[in-house]
Formats: C-alpha cells, structure tokens, sequence
C-alpha cells in the first residue's frame, strides 16, 4: 500500500528530473565518433537434430544501434564448430540488403557425430571488434541409434581414484553483485547474486549473511536461475561473509565485496512503469564535496541518448527517468564525478510498447497425415496498416516436447538482449515471452548479475587506427606480378582474369601497380567456378610470374567449449520419439548416416573447363595411329592446319594457334614431347567461343587433354598463366516440400517422416501485410510447431508461434 507522503514523492520525481539536467539528448551526432558497427543473428529450423539431417538456416544483419537491416557487408561466414572446437563446415553466404540464407547437411561425411555444436557466423567487418559481435548459437547432434544410458552417467560418475580430488572442491559457487558496481559504508544497497554448478549451470540456494562479529545481517534465497537479491547496510569497521547452502545441504563460505568509505552509487527500480533512478552518498564524501557536481550519461548500443549535470547537496537524490525517445533494449547508465571519473554504472532493460501486431494462424487446427496446411501470416499495425517486414518460418514436429517451454535463443533475445551483455544465458528466450509475468523482475536480475560489470565494460575501437578490416562487398582474387627469377615486381602488367560459373563467362582486366599487385574486387558467383588468369607486358607478351593470393579470409580462432549433451527432458523426448518413428517406417542405423551421390565418368574423357567447345575429340581403342601428336590434331579438329610444328586454323589465314595442355599454356614446339597414348581429349575454341581466352584467342585455340596420371617430363611449366578451381558464395539448396501433383518417389519418401516440415527463409507480406504459404504434412501422427522469426522495416525483431495437431 502506498501512503500519501510516498505519492507526493512520485509527483515530485519529475519536478527533480528538471532540476537535474543541464545536458540534453544526443542522439546521430554522437555517432561520428564511433565507427559502423553489424550485428548478425541466424533464425535456424530447430536447434536439435538427428545425424544425416540438414540444418537451415536465415541471416540477418543489422546496423547495431538501431537493428534496421544493414547493406553494409554483402560476405557473411557461416561456421559449424564441433564439440572439439573444430571447424568441420564452413559456408560464405551472400549477403543482400542485410538477408541471405544457406544450410548444412550434418552427415557422417563431415565428421558429425552425437554432441553439442555451435554454429557461428561473422563478416570480415566484424573482425575489427574481436568476438563482441560474432553471433553463436549451440546446437544438440543425436544418434537415434546410440543408448544414451552411458553418456548420461558419464557426465556425473566420479571413479575412486578422482573421489578425493571431488570431495575437497565444492560442486557450486556463489558471486555476489553490489549495484552500481561497489557498496560504500553507510549507505544502504541491493546486493545480487548468482550461483551456478560446476558446469557452470545454475541452481538453487539459500544463505546467511554475517558481519565480522558473527552477527546475522539478513537472509537470502534464489529467485529464479540461481539469482536473487538481498539489501545491506555497511557499517564502517565491519567486514561481511556469507554461508551458502544448495539443494543437497553442501554448505560454502564467501566473503562479500568490501565497501568504500567514499563515493557515490546509483540504483534504478521500476514503480509503476517509472524507472526511477537514485543517486547516493554517505555524509564523509558529502562533507569532503559539499555541492558535488555529477554527470549521468545514459547509453543504447552505443548511443548516448540522455546526459545531465547536476550539484548533489544531501545523501540521496532520486528522479524519473524520461524514456520516451530511449530505443528498446539494454540502458547502460554511469554516474561519473566532478573529474569525469566513472563511480558507479547500472544497466536497465527498457520495454517499449509498440504498435504492431504480427500473427501466424493455419487454416485448420487438427490435420491428417499427408494433408495440405495453409498458413497465413498477417504483419499489421493496431490500426490495420500493412508493416512491411522480412520473416524467416520454419514448422517441426515437436517430437513430444509440445509441452515444454522453448526458451532457447530467437531474434528478440539477441538483438535486445544477448549481443549486449557477456557471458551465455540460460534460457534467454525466457525473458522475452510475454505470458510469462515475472519476466522482466527476472530479467533486471539478469542485469545485476550477468551484465555487472565495474568499469570494465566494452569500449568500441578508435576509427584513426583499429578499423583495419574491411566490409566485403563480394569476393575478391588479388596478388601480384613479380619477375621470373627475383622478387623484383612488375609495374603496370596486364593481367586478365577469366572466370567461367554455370556455363556463363566473364572476363575482367586490370593493372599491377607499382608493387605489381592487382586485384578483382566485388565478383558474385555461386558454387564452383573456373578462373583463368594471365599476365602480358606492355608490348602483348605473356612475361613475369602471377603469384596469387588467399582467396578465403582465414577463419576466426575458435574458443567453443563443450561438456557433451545435457539430458534435459525434452532431449530425451526427442531421441525417443525419433527413435520410434525410425523403428517403425524402417529406418535403419546406414540409411541415416550419410547421403552419398554416386556419379560415374568416363575416365577416358575429362571434364572440359572451359566451356561448350566448338570442336570435341575424345581419343579412345577406335582412334586410329599417328606419328605424332601434329597429326592426331590435323585429324580430328577440323579447318586445323597441323604441319612443321604449326598449329593454325584456315579461317585465320595461318595465323598460329594458343595452345593449352591440361590447363597451362604450351609453346606449339613443345607438342612433339606429348605422347599419342597419353592424350585423353581435343577440343577447339573459336570465334565468340574463343572469348573466354581474351585477346589470346583471337586466332584460336586448341585445348589438349592428358590421361589422368599421365606425367609428361617434356611439359614447360609456365608461370604467367594458372588455371584453378575455387568456390565463389555457397550455392544454398532450396528446401523440397512434396506437391501430389507433381510427385517424386525418391523426395517424397524422404520427406515421409522428417522433423522439419516446411522451411521458407523468405516471408514478406504483400501489400496489404499478408502473406500466404501452403505445405503437406508428413505421414505422421504428432503436433507441429510453427515458429515465425524476423524483422521489421523499423528494425522491432519480431517472435511468433503457432501450434497444430495431425491425427489420422
């Protein structure tokens, strides 16, 4: 019950904020003096899979201070680490206007075995920030197959020869919190707490608190994920501890934080919807600084949005905090002294009420196995206007878990919560559901303990000298030219890069500058791809040695850590259930381990890599007998003159022919060194087919392949030339869904009883903010969740599930 003097004092916070400032709200000027900074998060299909499945995953990049979508890097890494903490797959995944989306086939092939993964994802702009903005996201891995009867006594079973080392360390610990950062004698604070196992998951406890005269100060017990909260009053002279107990009656002694004799805190409460923050001193500081002036500077992502200065005349000064233009998401808040010394910091969890409301609603509630469901997802504001947003919707089979909370990682929790503050969260998505009452309470917990920091908080780098990695717009092939014999480099050397991907050719030139370097930036091609590159000097003659560098930018270090797979309960459902679906349609332990794609070749006739030729010789036991190599190419490639050792097409009136030999070019001299039984295939390139090899080609071009294994010791190496193979932006799959109208017997029975129903990482609502999407089911009987992830136009990360059930 609130009394009349405490109303008073609610109506006077307002009157005390205007005394209070005499700074104002800064908002984009701030922002020149700290550099672009992104943010990514991955929305996947599930978080635990079985081996042989796929993971799909949606990107999203945001401009960290606003999470509006951010065009800013177009080459996102996507990483899948092991639980040995090594990279076993690796996507580079095209980025357009901050979107983009790819998958993993988590077979055998890889390495993939029972475990928890992480899945990380980074832009080369993000290395200028070391990890703070890597996004990470653990995944379970499960064997069906494997009894986890093991694995689970494994992680608690203690033999006798390490049961002495067990009993002398305890099993939990305890760290205590002060807020603001530090307590200060005299003067009343809020003290939390968290207290996690050895495995540093959280549990339950109850304490004590004593002074140094053995007296009891006060008692505490855990509130929600091993954290809480208590008040004291230091008393100067006196020390503090604390005796611990958890669930099993294990008991621990911690000595709290010691108290300054000076200084100055801050505290923040919510009242009724207020955050009403106060600031504190005891009488020695306040008689040392009589009218003391202080600074409170209030920090989004980044971004001050609220300072104000103000001369502190007694103990305690509380306000209202104004919230009206603060962004959602974590307020950092610092009180700093006269000196501009940081005294105290505090962070906040502002909650902003929008006006959107975004649903996702099936034409049914109750299906049958194999039967068409139609979702719509509707994205409008309260007063029906369309919100244009970007959703990524994925629909499983809850295997038995639809009655437990999933509280994992989804795009609210990280981009309002989990980028901002260290360390991993348990259960983040708990903070963001919105039925859940106490929330918030628990999330300010969250803040006091986890996010607690005494001025050692993230400080973003210097643009003058820390902004060394650059955002990449698509992918680059750079090197240099330097002379044969010596490391002399050639200045301005022609060099020609041909680049042959899904039967389309593009050919792009460049200059070596005074290093003799050169580089092609920006080039979007997807999968593999063919490159061809030469360098000539001014008069037209191929000369120097290319020597080129990394095309992929190394991957981070990598730091994960994994103790193995946590039975929860809806782990096990998951194993069992998956296990029985398997069981019963026939699934056996081979058919889920890998997915082989067997393709044969003739071993006679090499794959062409440069394209459709105008003329194909495969040379087999029909060809018939040659002196030489000259007379095999007079032979088979038509209007081809092949006669002392001169190569040259009629149509070009004698002029010699380029001449490749499995990749590399050949002086026409050179020819009568190759074997006859050694050649494989000729091909001849000419008029616009002859393109791909530049001004080269202009006379034609003879393309000579040798058998595999076949090592001529008469080859020229050549150094101003190289052909190679290299990826360009992974080539994701599109996810199949089965259509009875168009039916395929093989995809179909894949798809019978797969855990992911339906995948689509583009979900945009149409004009009128609607957006229509039909699937089949699986043939078996469960419940199905559907989960919608995204963002808004206005940058509001958005969190939507339904549920369905399928019964014959």
């Amino acid at each position: 019950m609130i009394t009349s003097s405490k109303k008073t004092v609610i109506k006077i916070l307002s009157y005390l904020f205007l005394l209070f400032i005499t700074g104002t709200l800064s908002y984009s000027q701030e922002k020149t003096a700290i550099p672009d900074v992104e943010k990514i998060y991955l929305h996947t299909d599930r978080s635990t899979y079985t081996i042989g499945e796929s993971l799909w995953y949606k990107a999203y990049l945001v401009y960290a201070y606003n999470n509006l979508l951010f065009n800013n890097s177009n080459v996102l890494y996507v990483e899948l680490i092991s639980p040995d903490s090594k990279i076993i797959a690796r996507n580079k995944t095209r980025l357009e206007e901050g979107l983009g989306h790819g998958d993993f086939k988590l077979t055998d092939s890889i390495g993939v075995k029972s475990g928890t993964y992480e899945i990380r994802a980074y832009t080369n702009w993000n290395r200028n920030f070391d990890k703070d903005f890597v996004f990470k996201k653990e995944i379970k891995i499960l064997n069906v197959f494997e009894g986890n009867k093991n694995i689970e006594s494994s992680e608690n079973f203690i033999t006798e020869e390490n049961q002495t080392t067990q009993e002398k360390k305890h099993t939990f610990k305890v760290d205590f919190f002060p807020e603001g950062g530090s307590l200060l004698e005299n003067v009343s604070s809020i003290v939390a707490f968290k207290a996690i196992d050895n495995k540093e998951r959280p549990i339950d406890v109850k304490g004590k608190i004593f002074d140094s005269d053995g007296n009891l100060v006060t008692l505490f017990l855990s509130d929600h994920d091993g954290m809480g909260k208590y008040q004291i009053k230091p008393i100067s002279g006196k020390e503090y501890y604390a005796k611990i107990t958890n669930s099993t009656g294990e008991e621990i002694k911690v000595e709290l934080p010691k108290a300054n004799k000076k200084g100055y805190l801050l505290s923040s409460k919510n009242f009724k919807g207020k955050n009403i923050i106060t600031l504190k001193t005891n009488n020695q500081t306040l008689a040392e600084n009589p009218n003391a002036p202080l600074t409170l500077v209030c920090n989004t992502r980044g971004i001050t949005y609220f300072t104000g200065t103000q001369s502190l005349t007694k103990a305690m000064l509380s306000f209202e905090l104004p919230l009206v233009d603060f962004p959602e998401g974590i307020n950092q808040i610092t009180l700093y002294d006269s000196n501009l010394k940081p005294q105290s910091e505090r962070l906040i969890y502002i909650e902003k009420k929008d006006d959107i409301q975004v649903s996702v609603s099936t034409d049914k509630k109750l299906y049958k196995p194999k039967e068409e469901v139609i979702l719509e997802v509707s994205s409008k504001s309260k007063e029906g206007n369309p919100i244009p947003a970007s959703y990524s919707l994925s629909s499983i089979d809850t295997n038995g878990t639809q009655g437990i909370k999933d509280y994992g990682t989804n795009i609210s929790s990280y981009f309002l919560m989990e980028s901002d503050i260290r360390g991993k969260v348990n259960n983040p998505g708990y903070y963001f559901d919105s039925s859940n009452p106490n929330r918030l309470y628990h999330l300010d917990l969250l803040l006091l303990t986890q996010g607690w920091r005494d001025f050692l908080w993230k400080k973003l780098p210097q643009i003058k000298d820390s902004i060394t990695n650059k955002a990449e717009k698509g992918i680059t092939l750079s090197g240099h030219v330097k002379q044969l014999f010596g490391k002399k480099p050639k200045e301005n050397r022609n060099v020609s890069l041909t680049v042959l991907n899904k039967g389309k050719t593009n050919i792009l030139f460049d200059t070596t500058d005074s290093l003799g370097k050169f580089k092609f930036e920006n080039m979007v091609f997807m999968g593999e791809a063919i490159i061809m590159l030469n360098t000539k000097n001014e008069k037209g003659k191929s000369q120097g040695m290319l020597v080129l560098d990394s095309i992929s930018q190394p991957a981070m270090i990598t730091d994960f850590k994994s103790d193995g797979i946590n039975y929860t309960p809806s782990i096990k459902s998951i194993k069992e259930e998956v296990y029985k679906k398997y069981v019963m349609y026939g699934i056996s332990p081979e058919n889920v381990l890998d997915e082989v794609e067997i393709i044969v070749k003739n071993k006679k006739e090499p794959t062409s890599l440069y394209g459709p030729a105008d003329n194909t010789y495969v040379v087999d036991e029909k060809t018939q007998r040659f002196s030489d190599i000259y007379q095999l190419i007079q032979f088979s490639i038509p209007g081809v003159t092949a006669l002392g050792g001169k190569v040259s097409f009629s149509r070009y009136g004698g002029q010699p022919a380029y001449v490749m030999v499995d990749g590399v070019e050949w002086a026409q001299e050179d020819l009568s060194g190759i074997m006859i039984d050694d050649v494989a295939k000729i091909e001849a390139f000419k008029g616009p087919n002859a393109a791909i090899f530049g001004s080269q080609g202009g006379s034609g071009v003879i393309v000579i392949y040798t058998k595999e294994g076949v090592v001529n010791t008469k080859s020229k190496t050549v150094f101003h030339s190289m052909v190679k193979k290299i990826n360009g932006f992974y080539d994701a799959r599109v996810f199949y869904s089965p259509n009875p109208e168009k039916p395929d017997l093989e995809a179909d029975s894949d798809a019978t009883i797969r855990n992911t129903l339906y995948w689509n990482p583009y979900v945009f609502p149409d004009e009128t903010g609607v957006s229509r999407l039909s699937y089949y089911n699986s043939e078996v009987e469960t419940n199905v969740k559907v989960t919608l992830e995204g963002i808004t136009a206005t940058g509001i990360p958005i969190v939507v599930k339904t549920f369905y059930t399928v019964e014959e």
